[in-house]
């Protein structure tokens, strides 16, 4: 390589100070005094200062400025250093800077490694790098041209015999292709992160990048006809935070996809990958346990009315099932009950860089309203899987043990959270992912602009990205549809290669955690009225648990079928349980077309009164307790109050009042719309089995603040 750059570019190179005297007389009589061509006047020692230092040398004064500073450059180093100095900065085609550059993005192997021609046609590049730079595609004439002639002319002056004995190869073969990069992106990160050093050992594992760069490919040319571009993905061993394989982009060197922009550290919509973590929070503080019954319908939220994906309200649905369906409602409901630390909080805990006050997000965050990082969402997953501890990814070698990390929530509702993930179905097949020891979740952003799919499995956490770093939108662009064959892909690759298998989830030892029979329709504690039961997780003095309310055994009248309170002797009576649902679940339940068994209304003369009053109030569900209202001085006319409550499955008709005074009668679940003048009142809820609630409400116009 040195002898073939040597003749080619300067073969006084070991004599001359640093300028040629002769070769620049001749350069200038051919310039200055036949009026055209070009000399070759420049040596190695002139190249290198045109190089370093950026120097202009189309002009007179530029060229004295060159041959200046090589002068300068040969006094102050010796020729070894000079000739290092130019292979480490010669122009070898595109971007690619130095011998040893090239030598690995071209043929895969450090310069020492080089063939005698590969190291010819290496040194003929510099002096023409665009036109003989190798291209995929082309024939490569000019290098190949250029190439056979150096060799040609370099047979008898190398040391070596078996190269003088190789003779001239024929040149480059046809379609020549350079060495792909082996995970830029990952490099890249790691460089920036030790800029000091020299050597960096990784974490990465050549065989995992190669296996997900190669499943990525192969997923984005079997889509392209859908307007599948692009994509993303990282791999990381979640025991030891170490990151195994870091995909960016589809292609790095692809400039139609921004290839070089790193889709791991970019921030995108994450649309509902984030719901796993509501759920977990929620689970801390109390409110859930997976059985817990939800309510998934029609609500509103000041302004902010959130709709499920499908359009569609599935009614009353358990925990588990709202979030392996991943319906909307639930998640926003849930997570504006969250306190110490609300939603917002946690992810800030958690890393994710939100640059708005939380007011800003609203309930829009747990849909995707706040972009995150693939990067944090790994962190975030794997917390799960480390018992509820965040801790930093690592890629270089070696690294500090990993330490307990920050606590985000406990090691029970992490578990619990996984062991709810492992019930979402993998797309296709239909059966629950848990079986397979696959514990994963989805998420689309607003517009179909990105399609999300994160994976807890064996000892990983594995995420995937598809979509456009430009934001385009493609219907396509569906986390489950999209991204999430993809992931399981790339799951199976990894299983089939030996590197992963399925592993059942297990509770972290210690943990304060009881599986106990609950009522399968209620997901409460099963009484003996209870005859559907089923076995689940709950954590013993948080989760909110308690008897069922909603099957009672009542006495029925065999001749009438109407219901009676007490057995006075005189009827012949059965005992029958029904359910009896508030009467805002019982409308969901029966709009969702699932009809429940409620009981009959009371036979006359049965002792209703004794009877009904044992059962529950209404619940005033709107107003709050509390609410205060203010609207715009001489609006107050135009300010309309929804009254709502929730009754027992026997109420028929609620009474409403205002202190005093009676406001009007609704059906047990209707509505009744209050205009009020300015003022507090408390609010009365009253139900034909006269059980009552109460409640305050303000309406203040704006003056009054």
């Amino acid at each position: 390589l040195i002898a073939a750059t040597l003749l080619h570019e300067d073969q006084h190179f070991w004599k001359h100070p640093g300028v040629n005297p002769v070769a620049a007389l001749r350069s200038a009589w051919h310039v200055g005094l036949r009026h055209g061509g070009r000399g070759g006047a420049s040596t190695i020692t002139m190249q290198l200062a045109r190089l370093r230092y950026g120097l202009h040398t189309r002009t007179a004064g530029g060229k004295l400025m060159q041959m200046w500073r090589a002068l300068e450059i040969e006094r102050h180093y010796s020729k070894a250093q000079i000739l290092e100095s130019y292979l480490n900065l010669a122009p070898y085609g595109g971007n690619i800077e130095g011998v040893g550059a090239a030598s690995l993005l071209y043929f895969g192997k450090q310069p020492a490694g080089l063939t005698r021609f590969e190291a010819v046609a290496l040194s003929v590049v510099p002096q023409s790098p665009m036109r003989r730079r190798p291209r995929a595609d082309a024939e490569n004439d000019a290098l190949r041209a250029a190439a056979n002639r150096l060799s040609a002319r370099l047979g008898g002056r190398l040391s070596n015999a078996e190269d003088r004995q190789a003779g001239t190869p024929a040149g480059l073969p046809t379609g020549w292709k350079p060495v792909p990069l082996l995970a830029p992106h990952f490099t890249l990160r790691a460089i920036a992160q030790h800029p000091a050093q020299r050597e960096i050992a990784t974490t990465l594992d050549r065989d995992l990048q190669r296996l997900v760069e190669r499943r990525i490919a192969a997923y984005v040319e079997s889509n392209r006809r859908l307007g599948v571009a692009n994509a993303a993905a990282m791999l990381v061993d979640f025991r030891s935070m170490e990151v195994l394989a870091q995909a960016g982009s589809a292609d790095f060197f692809d400039e139609t996809i921004s290839g070089q922009v790193d889709g791991t550290r970019s921030r995108r919509s994450p649309g509902s990958t984030l719901k796993p973590f509501i759920y977990a929070v929620a689970i801390d503080q109390g409110l859930i346990h997976p059985l817990t019954m939800l309510a998934d319908a029609p609500r509103r939220f000041g302004g902010y009315n959130p709709e499920n994906f499908d359009g569609e309200f599935a009614g009353p649905i358990k925990a588990t099932e709202a979030l392996s369906r991943s319906r909307n409602v639930p998640a926003v409901a849930l997570a504006a009950q969250l306190v110490r630390p609300t939603f917002y909080d946690f992810l800030k805990r958690g890393g994710v860089a939100l640059p708005r006050e939380e007011s800003f997000y609203g309930l829009a965050l747990p849909l995707g309203g706040g972009e995150v990082t693939m990067e944090e969402l790994v962190r975030l997953y794997a917390a799960l899987a480390n018992g509820g501890r965040l801790r930093p990814l690592q890629r270089t070698l070696p690294h500090a043990p990993a330490d307990g990390g920050a606590r985000l929530v406990s090691p029970e509702a992490a578990f619990l959270t996984l062991e709810m993930l492992g019930h979402v179905s993998r797309p296709g097949v239909g059966s629950e992912a848990g079986s397979e020891g696959v514990y994963w979740k989805t998420g689309t952003s607003m517009g179909f602009r990105d399609a999300w799919s994160v994976a807890v499995f064996d000892h990983y956490v594995l995420a995937v990205w598809v979509g456009n770093f430009d934001g385009h939108r493609n219907a396509v662009f569906v986390g489950r549809t999209c991204a999430g064959p993809l992931l399981f892909q790339m799951i199976d690759a990894l299983r089939t290669a030996g590197r992963a298998c399925p592993r059942p989830l297990a509770p972290p030892p210690g943990a304060n955690l009881q599986q106990v029979e609950f009522c399968a329709v209620t997901g409460q504690l099963p009484t003996a009225s209870c005859t559907h039961r089923v076995t689940g997780w709950f954590v013993p003095g948080i989760s909110p648990i308690t008897p069922c309310e909603v099957h009672r055994e009542v006495l029925v009248d065999v001749e009438s079928g109407l219901r009676v309170s007490t057995d006075d002797g005189t009827r012949e009576l059965r005992h029958e349980v029904y359910e009896f649902w508030p009467s805002d679940l019982l409308a969901l339940f029966e709009k969702a077309g699932l009809p429940r068994r409620r009981p009959p209304p009371f036979a006359p003369g049965s002792g209703v009164e004794t009877s009904a009053r044992s059962g529950r109030p209404p619940q005033i569900v709107s107003p709050a307790n509390g609410q205060v209202y203010a609207v715009r001085a001489g609006d107050e006319v135009n300010c309309t109050i929804a009254l709502q409550a929730r009754s027992e499955a026997d109420v028929t008709k609620l009474y409403w009042f205002a202190d005093k005074a009676f406001l009007g009668t609704t059906a047990a679940r209707e509505s009744f719309h209050w205009r009020p003048s300015p003022g507090t009142y408390r609010i009365v809820a009253l139900d034909d089995r006269g059980r009552s609630s109460t409640g305050t409400v303000t309406l203040q116009s704006a003056s009054a603040n």
